[in-house]
């Protein structure tokens, strides 16, 4: 498995790198189609920079540098993720088939969009590996369920501990309560003979 995954990542980042650097080389060419989905976005992230240019700038740099990490395996599961959120936007900027009028040129637009929606739900799937180690939700779910079985061991050990407290002060008490008796007996049994010496 380790070996598939050393062949796919390269395979699935190298569309990513190769249309990256060509958007960082060339993005007055991506801009005017990128132009309906940047203007919303902007809308609704103020920070980002408002030329369109700039922005198709820093989606060539994010898709070359996720690319990159991800054909290196390093961080393969970010990288997929950045992937996947550039490509969305990417896909609906470049490929509108819903707008084309052109028969041919819609259907070639659909291929396009399809393309790019399989690749994000490749990246998805890689975003989603773990190498076959658990998840970290399960190792959470199973952490939580420790502390919880340790937690109720603790606590029978706790009751189990009050109990013995318990059962050895009862049991000190019966001895106390059976020395006071014993006491007391002696102790009456002193006084009457005392008495007998003192009537005789």
């Amino acid at each position: 498995m380790a070996l598939i995954r050393r062949i796919a990542r390269p395979l699935l980042a190298s569309t990513f790198i190769s249309g990256g650097i060509g958007t960082l080389r060339h993005p007055e060419k991506v801009a005017p189609e990128g132009e309906p989905v940047a203007v919303p976005l902007v809308s609704r992230i103020p920070k980002l920079p408002t030329d369109p240019e700039k922005l198709v700038r820093i989606n060539g740099a994010v898709q070359v540098g996720a690319g990159a990490l991800l054909a290196l395996g390093r961080f393969p599961r970010l990288a997929a993720l950045a992937l996947a959120g550039t490509l969305v936007p990417t896909t609906l900027a470049g490929h509108r088939f819903w707008e084309e009028k052109d028969p041919q040129a819609k259907a070639e637009q659909r291929n396009h969009f399809l393309k790019n929606m399989s690749l994000v739900g490749g990246l998805l799937i890689t975003a989603a590996d773990t190498h076959g180690k658990p998840s970290v939700a399960w190792r959470a779910r199973r952490s939580a369920s420790a502390g919880r079985r340790s937690a109720e061991k603790a606590g029978r050990r706790a009751e189990l501990t009050f109990r013995r407290a318990e059962a050895a002060r009862a049991r000190s008490l019966r001895a106390a309560q059976r020395t006071s008796r014993a006491a007391g007996k002696r102790a009456r049994g002193a006084a009457g003979s005392v008495r007998k010496r003192v009537t005789a």
